[in-house]
Order: C-alpha cells, then structure tokens, then sequence
C-alpha cells in the first residue's frame, strides 16, 4: 500500500510525540527513583521526596494527555476535531453556499426604527 507525503509527515509526528513522551517518563521514573533513595538515606523521618513527584507528576499527566488523550474520552483528540469538521462541512454544503449563521437567522436584517404615527418631527420640548 502506498502513503501520501501528508500521511507519512503526520503519522512521523505521531511517533514522535510517542516517543517523547516515553523519554519524559524514564526520566521521571530514574531521577524520582534516585530521589526517593537520597531521600531516605538521609532524611528518612521527613519524605520531602513527595513534592517533587506530585509536581512532576502532573506535568507528566498532561503530557500523556497530549500524545494519547483521555482515556474514554476522544472528544480533544485530533480524530475527533477532524471528524466534527467533517460533519460541519457537510452539513454546511447541505445547505448551499450560505453558512449555518445565515441561514439560522443571525445576521437577517433587522426592521428599523420607524417613529409614532402622527409624529411627524419631534419638538424641542421632547429632549428636555
């Protein structure tokens, strides 16, 4: 089977998230591994070694969900986004040529202001 130049960029890009991602995990794991035993060598009666894993840890959790998503939920993935855009193209050429805010509605003239019958020019005493 032959790849596009677009499908192979965007599947080396994939890996290469991939990849990151499992670097920033190794090293999550050696340093916070080294600290951990520095830690109880010499303070055991205080795990300070706790802070710098929660920090670490977070950042790392939002790497994962950067490269993989949330696990259950596609709906901030790169797939979804393209297939919403899908929908909404086709759902637009539905339609015709005009967009989705035309056709709801949202920018159709609105009437304009007309005055009181009977009141031809307002008088001076009006604006006092």
């Amino acid at each position: 089977m032959k790849y596009s130049n677009q499908q192979i960029e965007e599947a080396r890009k994939k890996v290469l998230a991939k990849k990151g991602f499992y670097q920033h995990l190794m090293s999550y794991i050696l340093v916070n591994f080294f600290l951990l035993v520095l830690n109880l060598l010499t303070t055991p009666d205080s795990l300070w070694v706790v802070y710098p894993l929660l920090g670490w840890g977070i950042g790392l959790a939002f790497h994962y969900v950067e490269v993989f998503g949330i696990p259950g939920f596609d709906v901030l993935s790169k797939e979804w986004e393209e297939k919403e855009m899908e929908k909404e193209l086709k759902s637009m050429a539905e339609k015709g040529s005009t967009s989705s805010r035309i056709s709801t509605g949202l920018l159709e003239e609105r009437p304009r202001y007309q005055p009181k019958k009977g009141r031809e020019e307002d008088e001076e005493s009006d604006f006092a």
